[in-house]
C-alpha cells in the first residue's frame, strides 16, 4: 500500500505545480483557452487519482466489512459509497 499512497501523492504533488501553473497564466494574462486547457488537465488528473483512492477504499475497507460477516459495518460501508455518489451530482 505504501508504493500505491507514494504514487497518489506524487500526482497530487503534480497537479499542485500544474494549479500554481494556471494561477501564473492568469497573472500572465494568458489566452483564456490555453489557461481552460490546463483546468481540464488537472480535473482529469484529480478524477484518475479520485479513481485510485475509490479503488483502494473497495479492495480494502469495503472488502474487510464484507469479510468481517458484521452486517452493520457492510450497510455502513455501502451507505458511505451512496452518500459521495449523491455528493458528485
Amino acid at each position: 500500500m505504501a508504493a500505491n499512497a507514494d504514487a497518489k501523492i506524487n500526482r497530487l504533488n503534480r497537479i499542485a505545480g500544474q494549479v500554481n501553473g494556471v494561477a501564473k497564466m492568469i497573472e500572465d494574462d494568458r489566452y483564456c483557452m490555453d489557461i481552460l486547457h490546463q483546468i481540464q488537465a488537472i480535473k482529469s488528473a484529480l478524477a484518475k487519482v479520485e479513481t485510485q483512492v475509490l479503488k483502494d477504499h473497495a479492495a480494502c475497507c469495503v472488502a474487510e466489512a464484507i469479510a468481517s460477516g458484521d452486517e452493520a459495518e457492510q450497510r455502513a460501508k455501502f451507505e458511505e459509497l451512496v452518500e459521495l455518489l449523491e455528493k458528485r451530482r
